[in-house]
């Protein structure tokens, strides 16, 4: 059966079958996190904290993020002097992040979410100031809510600059 979902003025969310019956939904689950939002979920902050907002969230499947990223942040001071470029190493920690949401807001996950490995990573061109740096990581395996492996992509206008795998342990 094929499910019109309509949002009303007053933001509730009504669901129908094409006839314009009624029909069963699950409950509504938060699609976007707000700067705000991400900063009561992850541990990280300033100069660290490099997710602005999450656009798209598919409970225990995948997000969607994005760092605005500008001059002002610290490290264009000395990489490199006259022509600043976002560290790679930054750009595989902010697509992290975004897999933190992930982890963060699945049942029973419990405590920090660390690096246990990167495998594959590439780096297919620059990231600079003015850029807007989406990324898109999925949770592609979990064992035990303790250990895990997600694959994660960044663009920058619609261009591949980064893609890997991202392993995860979870600790006490």
């Amino acid at each position: 059966m094929t499910t019109v979902v309509n949002v009303n003025s007053s933001h509730q969310t009504i669901s129908a079958d094409l006839a314009g019956q009624p029909c069963a939904q699950e409950p509504e689950q938060q699609q976007m996190f707000t700067l705000e939002d991400i900063q009561a979920i992850l541990p990280h902050r300033y100069p660290f904290a490099l997710v602005d907002r999450i656009i798209e969230y598919v409970p225990g499947q995948r997000a969607v993020g994005i760092k605005n990223v500008t001059f002002n942040e610290p490290h264009f001071q000395g990489h490199f002097p006259g022509r600043p470029i976002m560290p790679g190493v930054l750009i595989v920690e902010a697509m992290a992040q975004v897999g933190g949401i992930i982890l963060t807001q699945m049942p029973d996950v419990t405590g920090l979410c660390m690096f246990a490995g990167i495998d594959k990573v590439r780096f297919r061109r620059p990231v600079v100031p003015g850029d807007q740096l989406v990324m898109t990581t999925e949770l592609t395996h979990i064992k035990g809510k303790r250990f895990g492996k997600m694959r994660a992509r960044a663009v920058v206008d619609g261009q591949l600059v980064c893609e890997g795998d991202l392993m995860f342990s979870v600790v006490d």
